[in-house]
């Protein structure tokens, strides 16, 4: 074999495309995603640069820039802690929390399966319609609904509760801060658990029907199918979705208990009621103490983080199903 068919017969490998050159080839796809980028660039990450403020006494009365004030090192975190109002808020959000996960995380995924066994196409998609719809309503007006249900001048739930002899008083549900957690697992779940459901019924259509057929074939019952083909195929997903939960433990919803409790100025219930994000806004933010707020804040965030890294690594070891 002559040299030249050696020559010709040999692939000179192509050399790889710069990441600029990749970038302009795809420059209609990349457009879509720069806005987000941006976003989370303008909102996520510059404002990190705040997170100095946990660390100094920020007087914003000497109009200092964040970052160009005294230091304090970790004297905002030891007032966190030594704060009189610490334990409990922290209790409030840990059982709040905790009881949203024990009852609204698997609520989702049990509708998701119930309407996966029904065989009526308009009877399920009535239910998934107005499962969800509840989600699309702001907590300033879920709360004015939440308020005339359960009120004691002719409130529904007292009316049904009464009529069904199992009260003879009406019990005043915003009036007694140990009807609060019940509330608060009651209201999120009925406001998110169509919306939460999505994604499961998402993750459920994509099962190969046959092996449905196959097991039922082999004598396998309807529930046996649902435990052993329809929840084991979502595992990953549900895995998926208890880790970003457990991510957010130290987040008891702001919006929902501000709603629930007018602005904390509700005084029965905040001993129930009070968890670390109203706290810092009620003190960090309408006192005006910024480095305090931003501790605060930063600590929680933190928690979170370790409690997201904790879980991955458990499910890592348990299945296989690690987020990262």
């Amino acid at each position: 074999m002559t040299d030249t068919a050696v020559t010709r017969n040999t692939r000179v490998p192509k050399r790889k495309q710069s990441h600029f050159k990749e970038f302009t080839r795809q420059l209609d796809l990349q457009m879509l995603v720069i806005p987000s980028i941006l976003l989370i660039i303008i909102f996520s990450y510059i404002p990190m640069y705040g997170i100095i403020m946990a660390f100094q006494e920020y007087r914003p009365e000497l109009r200092e820039f964040p970052g160009f004030s005294k230091w304090v090192g970790l004297f905002q975190f030891e007032q966190l802690l030594k704060a009189p109002d610490f334990f409990r808020m922290l209790r409030n959000t840990l059982v709040i929390s905790l009881l949203k996960i024990i009852f609204t995380f698997p609520a989702p995924i049990l509708l998701a399966v119930m309407l996966n066994e029904v065989r009526c196409t308009a009877f399920k998609r009535s239910v998934q319609t107005i499962s969800y719809l509840p989600h699309f309503i702001s907590w300033v007006v879920a709360a004015r609904l939440m308020f005339d249900f359960f009120s004691t001048d002719n409130g529904t739930v007292n009316i049904v509760l009464k009529g069904l002899g199992l009260i003879s008083n009406d019990l005043k549900f915003f009036g007694d801060g140990k009807y609060f957690w019940g509330l608060a697992v009651f209201t999120d779940l009925w406001k998110e658990i169509g919306w939460n459901a999505i994604i499961y019924i998402a993750a459920i259509t994509s099962i190969d029907a046959e092996l449905y057929e196959a097991a039922e074939i082999d004598g396998a019952g309807r529930f046996a199918k649902m435990w052993h083909i329809t929840v084991a195929s979502i595992r990953p997903t549900i895995v998926l979705l208890f880790i970003l939960t457990v991510g957010n433990l130290l987040n008891a919803n702001f919006d929902q208990i501000m709603n629930l409790t007018n602005q904390m100025t509700n005084a029965q219930l905040r001993e129930y009621a009070d968890v670390i994000d109203t706290y810092v806004y009620r003190i960090g933010l309408n006192n005006m103490r910024y480095s305090y707020a931003t501790a605060a804040g930063l600590a929680k965030a933190i928690v979170n983080f370790g409690l997201l890294l904790g879980a991955n690594w458990l499910a890592g070891r348990k299945g296989n199903t690690a987020l990262f």
